[in-house]
């Protein structure tokens, strides 16, 4: 499948613009941004892998800043990004252990790394050229998919680490996480059997709340949260459901509590909102997309700091410039799981 060319996404993205002057003057400031963005963040790569604050997290945080170098249109071997993006592999398949878990076991929310790799991964080996690293791509998500079916609690959800060493607890954002990589690696053509996939559509029904919105955990409740809504809007779209009841209901609980009323609130949770709820919108069609993208971008925009990253929120930049990144280049069409 042919991509568009950069500038001709976003002179549709930015179609409602009031000239072609000032369409240009915005496509350019997207573009500077992420490429300042980019450039920050191949510069904070260690040894193949990034991390959040206090070295922490870093199997999640090198597969979302792959994630934001991928949207780029950047492979493992074309594009400025190619030797980050190579390295974030080979430090993701080295961190695949012998049970499919990629990440460590002493990480208490190795779930999070699991699925996100699993996601990141997948994009990768679809566009693999090297015979034997897409060898070892199959092998290495095969078995992470194994992992996850595995970690699956028995409602049907994910906690922060698998079900056996967490007592079976559940809770949303962690469940997203694994339903979205599955998917990708469904789409991606390795093997997962559909019963995971339906455990986990169950287990959202059963989590939303007569207003729509989707609870923190089945098993300990913690009301309706619009970040998790989102995220599970996304995945349940990635699942293929679009017009049931269910994503219908979670779709009017977001237009009331992620965009526009939300504003920055969202329990903290601002960024992660909407890298989820810009694939949903996005999946809305153009008109609606064009609206939330001029809103949601400028507000991103204005908030960037002079060395390229974002500080915003307690993960650290890492996250929050991985994250923006991939929500303003959403458009770019380059990643199979997240294209219309």
């Amino acid at each position: 499948m042919k991509c568009l060319p950069f500038i001709i996404v976003m002179s549709l993205l930015f179609g409602v613009a009031n000239s072609p002057l000032e369409s240009a003057k915005k496509n350019e400031k997207v573009s500077k941004a992420t490429n300042r963005a980019l450039d920050w963040l191949a510069r904070q790569q260690k040894h193949g892998y990034w991390e959040a604050n206090g070295s922490q997290y870093r199997v999640a945080m090198t597969a979302l800043s792959g994630m934001a170098m991928l949207s780029e249109g950047s492979t493992t071997t074309r594009g400025k990004y190619a030797d980050n993006i190579e390295r974030a592999v080979d430090y993701l398949i080295e961190m695949s252990q012998p049970n499919g878990l990629i990440g460590y076991s002493q990480d208490y929310h190795y779930t999070y790394g699991h699925g996100f790799s699993m996601l990141f991964l997948s994009q990768v080996y679809g566009e693999e050229e090297d015979i034997g690293r897409r060898k070892e791509l199959r092998r290495v998500l095969t078995e992470a998919v194994k992992f996850a079916a595995g970690a699956q609690t028995s409602a049907g959800g994910w906690g922060y680490v698998s079900a056996k060493d967490g007592n079976d607890f559940d809770e949303g954002s962690t469940c997203i996480t694994q339903v979205q990589g599955l998917r990708a690696c469904r789409n991606a053509g390795i093997p997962v059997p559909k019963e995971i996939i339906e455990r986990a559509k169950d287990y959202i029904e059963k989590c939303m709340t007569p207003d729509g919105g989707i609870q923190y955990s089945l098993k300990s409740g913690g009301g309706s949260r619009p970040p998790i809504t989102a995220a599970a809007l996304a995945a349940m779209n990635n699942a293929g459901e679009y017009e049931s009841d269910m994503t219908k209901k979670m779709m009017k609980y977001c237009k009331d509590n992620v965009w526009p009323a939300a504003g920055h609130s969202l329990h903290g949770h601002w960024h992660y909102t909407h890298l989820y709820y810009s694939q949903v919108m996005y999946r809305q069609g153009e008109d609606d997309y064009k609206k939330y993208y001029a809103d949601v971008s400028e507000d991103i925009l204005r908030k960037q700091s002079a060395d390229g990253s974002w500080k915003e929120g307690h993960v650290g930049p890492v996250y929050t410039t991985a994250l923006n990144v991939t929500i303003l280049l959403m458009d770019n069409g380059y990643l199979p799981i997240y294209q219309r």
